[in-house]
């Protein structure tokens, strides 16, 4: 990173984070300075980071990033497409367990509106691996594809999908704490850990961005009206259970993946 962001963090944790604050004795000598005891306290420090920098760089997308990445992904080829999701527990308890609908089914998610073969869609989705069930925000590969269109399609759905898998090679190569091995740790430091990472790297992301910012917008802004999707604030029309019905519309699945 950048050292000018690097003496930003330093600054807030010593500032902000007790465990940081610089001390004297008795003899008026000084305690370890931020800087040593962020090399040597590792789970005192992404405990500090996620603390000072959790709420801004962990946040929901709001409704001008969703554009942004909607804009990307129709540019790839799929319309309405969020991104990616790849996990290796992802059964059907696991997902009723997980926040990551939440938002849709309490009717507080922007709206996303998009067009695909000349039908009108309310809601965006994810590319997955086939594991996963076959619901409206699903979209998988298809299996030993038949014809030119479908081995198109499933090609390109998994080139795109792969995106999930570099974003955390990404983060592997920029922290090593995050690619050696973790069996000593308990399952909170490790998640704390891997959240201090992607804090830290959304960050860096910011801070180097202010290099290409100006012309990344002008294209979005140049070619916004082309786009065959819209954000909207959310609606608040309808029910809970008609919005997770929506959710898991099997036959929605199936007409987005002739994409």
């Amino acid at each position: 990173m950048n050292k000018s962001l690097f003496i930003h963090i330093v600054h807030r944790l010593s500032a902000e984070v007790e465990y940081f604050h610089q001390t004297q004795d008795a003899l008026g000598r000084s305690s370890l300075s931020p800087l040593q005891k962020s090399r040597k306290c590792l789970h005192k420090f992404t405990a500090g980071i996620i603390l000072l920098f959790g709420d801004e760089y962990l946040r929901r997308p709001t409704p001008e990033d969703l554009a942004r990445l909607l804009h990307i992904r129709e540019q790839r080829g799929f319309p309405g497409m969020i991104g990616s999701i790849d996990c290796t527990m992802n059964d059907l308890n696991i997902l009723d367990g997980s926040p990551v609908f939440d938002d849709i089914i309490n009717g507080i998610a922007p709206e996303v509106n998009f067009n695909v073969n000349g039908t009108e869609y309310d809601m965006a989705y994810y590319l997955t691996d086939g594991i996963y069930l076959k619901w409206m925000t699903f979209i998988q590969s298809i299996r030993l594809p038949q014809g030119p269109k479908n081995s198109l399609f499933a090609k390109t759905q998994e080139a795109v999908r792969k995106d999930v898998e570099r974003a955390f090679g990404v983060l592997q190569a920029r922290f090593a704490v995050v690619k050696n091995p973790s069996k000593l740790w308990d399952k909170d430091k490790i998640s704390n850990i891997m959240r201090a990472c992607i804090i830290l790297h959304n960050m860096i992301v910011e801070d180097e961005r202010a290099s290409f910012t100006q012309y990344n917008a002008f294209e979005f802004q140049e070619r916004e009206d082309e786009d065959s999707f819209s954000v909207n604030m959310p609606s608040h029309l309808g029910n809970t259970m008609d919005r997770r019905t929506s959710l898991r519309n099997r036959q929605t699945h199936q007409q987005l993946n002739m994409i």
